[in-house]
């Protein structure tokens, strides 16, 4: 007996079907949700009608995205090419996928654009798969907003993978366009509505640009470029503010602040001078006193303040007798020479002192150095530092880590070795903690995106990176950063990441100010029974 789908076994029981049916040059294919009757779970089904022969092409690819170790792309349960008699059970060649439970993308933007934050995330996530299917050849196809699925757990799936036809640019370009779709809720090709438009960051709007270029060399070379660029901490304005133009680089903002003070300058040109004979070239007297230049301003000569009597000395608001030598009066010649004759010996007094010091200080401190046998004696030791302030940590010094424990948000609620934790970042590389082990595939089994530990530093610190050293070479892990020791994966953004091969430096693209780090290991290496992944010693570098 064969299911209400003609040609199926009995085992699958289709329920809604999903999406309108593909036409293709082999065949038509058509897809349903479905519940497997003997395993009691829900799943993706897809027909290709015929079967046999033309559909042998299309099962081959569909066996291999399910192969793929990553949680973008469902995983395949069953498959058959049937014998292209729909008449007969098993006559149809179907492909059975695991159902991707969640909110499709489309329904999620029915609602409102998403913040960039993240459309980064959502994209980035889908952006990863899809570049596992291009590292063998297979193009996806069908990136449209009803096939990505935004998982319960924060994961991001796409249906019906892959999709009848497509190619590899196709799938950038597609990618391109859901990015915009997300950050302004608007399809491609589709005319905005009223009011002001959603405005995208400048880096994520060249992404854009970039993925759907076709000029040669101005295209983004792969969707693993595009992941890579996602993942990378937003630079440049914020959207809300004006952007600068393409040909104003540093040197043109200079210039046109030299020009707005140009135009200044000539909007309020400065006052004219008095044209007395004091704007006149005129030979001095050398034992005079220079003349006194006229206020800027529109103020007359009778309003000026009377000039002090000496140097740096202000009028005190005495009267001084009308018979005082005016301001441009010759000084006396003997008051001068006075001054020389006895300013002069006290500045050399003072000189032939302080070269008399220095001499005997240096003198003094060689012959404290040299022994009574002639040689250096070493300085006296002191264990107090120069300065009684506590010195700061050099750059690049290891920062001591106050506590840790396992961040597992992901999990089932299974321990995953908590009472290990410490070990690693006891100081002893022999010493670890370590995943459980996991079956199927390095991506942890594709159950969840990772797991990690969450190091607390006791109080924000200035950070440079992170070593990590680990016994099971070739893990991969994100060095992540955050404020609060109870914050989501997102809430700890990505501040270095990368394979592992016993010892790793880290180093950040710029230093960072946190009080938690997190080492989230992303990919596991081959192990006994399955797949695990272990750190060994964690220690967080200061910036200095």
């Amino acid at each position: 007996m064969t299911s209400t789908t003609t040609g199926l076994p009995d085992r699958y029981r289709p329920l809604d079907e999903v999406g309108p049916a593909a036409t293709t040059a082999t065949g038509v294919i058509r897809c349903w949700r479905a519940k497997d009757r003997i395993l009691n779970r829900d799943v993706e089904i897809r027909v290709h009608s015929p079967g046999g022969p033309a559909a042998r092409e299309w099962i081959t690819r569909a066996l291999t995205a399910g192969g793929l170790a990553t949680p973008a792309l469902a995983m395949v349960y069953d498959a058959a090419e049937g014998s292209g008699d729909s008449s007969v059970p098993g006559g149809a060649a179907y492909v059975v996928n695991e159902w991707i439970e969640g909110q499709t993308l489309a329904e999620r933007l029915a609602t409102g654009p998403m913040p960039d934050r993240e459309a980064r995330t959502v994209l980035r996530r889908l952006a990863e798969g899809v570049a596992e299917a291009h590292r063998v050849g297979l193009a996806v196809g069908g990136l449209t907003p009803e096939a990505v699925v935004l998982r319960p757990n924060g994961l991001v799936g796409l249906r019906a993978v892959p999709a009848a036809t497509g190619t590899i640019q196709d799938d950038i370009a597609a990618l391109a366009e859901l990015l915009e779709y997300c950050l302004t809720g608007r399809r491609a090709g589709v005319p905005a509505g009223p009011g002001r438009a959603p405005v995208m960051a400048p880096d994520l709007a060249a992404l854009v640009r970039r993925a759907r270029s076709t000029e040669p060399g101005a295209g983004l070379s792969s969707v693993a470029a595009m992941a890579a660029l996602l993942a990378e901490r937003p630079r440049g304005t914020h959207p809300s503010e004006p952007l600068r133009g393409a040909d104003e680089t540093d040197s043109g903002w200079l210039r046109r602040l030299r020009e707005r003070r140009d135009d200044e300058d000539t909007d309020d040109p400065a006052p004219t001078r008095a044209t007395s004979g004091a704007d006149v070239p005129q030979r001095l007297d050398p034992r005079g006193r220079p003349p006194v230049p006229a206020p800027r301003g529109d103020a007359a000569d009778d309003d000026l303040l009377p000039l002090s009597g000496g140097f740096g000395l202000e009028d005190d608001g005495t009267e001084e007798p009308d018979d005082r030598p005016a301001a441009s009066a010759e000084p006396v010649p003997e008051a001068r020479r006075r001054l020389l004759v006895v300013g002069l010996p006290l500045l050399a007094l003072a000189v032939v002192i302080g070269l008399a010091w220095w001499v005997g200080s240096n003198l003094l401190s060689v012959a404290d150095s040299v022994g009574g046998d002639g040689t250096a004696s070493p300085p006296p030791s002191s264990s107090a530092p120069a300065d009684e302030g506590e010195e700061a940590p050099e750059a690049g010094a290891p920062v001591t880590v106050a506590g840790s424990s396992v961040f597992n948000p992901f999990g089932d609620g299974d321990p995953e070795n908590e009472q290990d934790v410490a070990l690693s970042h006891d100081g002893d590389p022999a010493t670890s903690w370590s995943t459980v082990t996991y079956r199927g595939s390095a991506a942890f089994g594709n159950l969840k995106p990772g797991v990690g530990v969450l190091y607390d530093l006791g109080s924000a610190q200035a950070l440079s990176g992170a070593t990590v050293t680990t016994t099971t070479p070739g893990v991969v892990v994100e060095v992540r950063t955050g404020d609060t020791p109870d914050g989501d994966l997102d809430g700890y953004p990505v501040a270095a990441t990368g394979p592992v091969d016993g010892t790793a430096d880290l180093t950040f693209d710029e230093p960072v100010t946190a009080q938690y780090v997190l080492v989230w290991i992303t990919q596991l290496t081959e192990a006994e029974g399955g797949f695990s992944g272990d750190l060994a010693e964690v220690e967080p570098l200061s910036a200095g």
